[in-house]
């Protein structure tokens, strides 16, 4: 099979093959290898290639596929993480010099649970420093596929670029304020983010811990939803993960969106949204109804307040998560990240409350639009993409309530999980992204209808690079 061809297919889609035998672990590990070799030189989606261990593990899972030891649909699938999530004997840099020299003793419970499922780990994943809105200056930036000039799409951006120009099959994101939905639509892929909790955290650094998500980033919804299969549970390890049941994510396709009720709030999508952006949801929501959804005016609560409360409570919980490395060792972070932790180091007690009232308020007005509707749609973000020059230098003026975050951050506050895929034309950049928000746990709407929502159109199609 051609090298490109095999390295855009969907996960989904090559496990079938993997599973057949007409493509092998070895061959499509080294195809991704080889891929990686030729265009992450300019892409700088990767901090660490792990060619020897990926290979080894490829050898590995081939011999137990043919000899009907098939662990499931990611066995044999080159896949790849984001450099927040602990690799035992690897080094987790966190994209920062601070911690250059880290070398876990233990995987992120996340990779363990990849792993054992037969994924095969290509790489470490570039991101921002620790994860907030800027890269280190003695580190390399991730390059958006769709345009060089364009946004990559914050702290999970080197998972949107490989995910998105054939470099994994799959990633892993991590979301405290919009980290896997940035660069999902700012690289034209599918990431979903799942509730509170469904995911362990145990392993992966923190940003905001009240905040932070970890979920997959792939090419179509039937891949997340083998992704979140494989990830998601109750860990010991973790104690803010959930015990309620996880499902098999992957039954829920091919089963329609007929009696699901879309929660649609024109105002809230159309106010401070690029038109085209607004006009792909709307058309969206549409094509869903078409298809035999039930579309419900509803209005979303205030969101404004949310944004500038996210940023005390991040910026504090991240002063707290670094409180043994700085202010001892600021040098050694870049300006960026090193101006978010003097904002947290100087809040007070009654800021971080204040903070959290607006949180739970947001939150349960929020909660309550649930008993009208299943789902409520709107874009991912309010622009197909950024150019890079317009992104601030530091963390002065995150207070405000930028437009960037109005359709990411609340639903970090409010816990609940979304799905972000796209739904329009590419045209000079990616195309518009639009996120579904479902009720909290309830990640098996959100791939029902995303996937439907697939079937139906080819948007999910469009590809930045052969």
């Amino acid at each position: 099979m051609d090298p490109s061809a095999l390295s855009f297919l969907s996960l989904t889609d090559l496990s079938a093959r993997l599973d057949n035998g007409t493509v092998s672990p070895v061959e499509v590990t080294d195809a991704i290898l080889d891929r990686i070799r030729r265009l992450d030189p300019t892409l700088h989606s990767y901090l660490a290639i792990l060619e020897e261990r990926a290979r080894t593990r490829a050898i590995e899972a081939e011999r137990e596929i043919r000899a009907g030891r098939r662990r499931g649909p990611l066995h044999g699938v080159p896949i790849a993480v984001k450099d927040l999530c602990q690799t035992s004997g690897i080094a987790t840099t966190c994209a920062s010099r601070v911690l250059r020299d880290w070398v876990p003793k233990h995987s992120a419970t996340v990779v363990q649970r990849l792993e054992a499922a037969g994924a095969i780990l290509v790489g470490k994943l570039n991101l921002t420093e620790f994860a907030m809105a800027w890269y280190h200056p003695k580190l390399t930036v991730p390059q958006n596929p769709w345009n060089p000039a364009l946004w990559p799409g914050a702290s999970s951006s080197g998972s949107g670029v490989a995910t998105a120009a054939g470099l994994c099959f799959g990633s892993l994101g991590t979301d405290t304020g919009g980290s896997i939905r940035f660069p999902s639509a700012a690289c034209g892929i599918v990431g979903l983010k799942p509730s509170y909790g469904r995911v362990s955290r145990q392993g992966v650094f923190p940003l905001g811990e009240s905040l932070d998500h970890i979920g997959p980033m792939t090419r179509t919804v039937a891949d997340a939803a083998a992704m979140l299969t494989v990830i998601a549970g109750h860990d010991p390890a973790d104690p803010t993960s959930r015990r309620a049941p996880v499902q098999d994510y992957g039954a829920v396709l091919g089963r329609g969106v007929k009696g699901i009720r879309m929660g649609i709030d024109e105002r809230y999508i159309g106010n401070q949204s690029a038109p085209e952006v607004a006009a792909a949801v709307i058309d969206a929501a549409r094509t869903l109804e078409r298809l035999g959804a039930t579309l419900v005016a509803v209005e979303v609560p205030d969101v404004e307040p949310c944004i500038s409360a996210w940023t005390k409570l991040c910026a504090a919980e991240a002063a707290a998560t670094h409180a043994a490395t700085y202010p001892s060792r600021a040098a050694e972070y870049g300006p960026g990240f090193r101006s978010f932790l003097e904002v947290g180091s100087a809040l007070h007690g009654a800021d971080y409350a204040s903070a959290h009232f607006i949180r739970e308020r947001f939150a349960g007005d929020l909660h309550g639009l649930f008993g009208e509707v299943d789902l409520l749609l709107c874009p991912s973000m309010p622009s197909t993409s950024l150019p890079v020059a317009d992104l601030p230098p530091d963390a002065r003026g995150l207070g405000e309530a930028s437009p960037l975050m109005r359709f990411t951050a609340p639903f970090n506050m409010s816990r609940n999980p979304t799905l972000s895929l796209p739904c329009g034309p590419a045209s000079s950049g990616p195309p518009p992204s639009l996120q579904l928000v479902a009720r909290d746990l309830d990640e098996a709407t959100l791939v029902q209808v995303g996937a439907a929502f697939e079937q139906a159109t080819s948007w999910h199609e469009q590809r930045p690079i052969r």
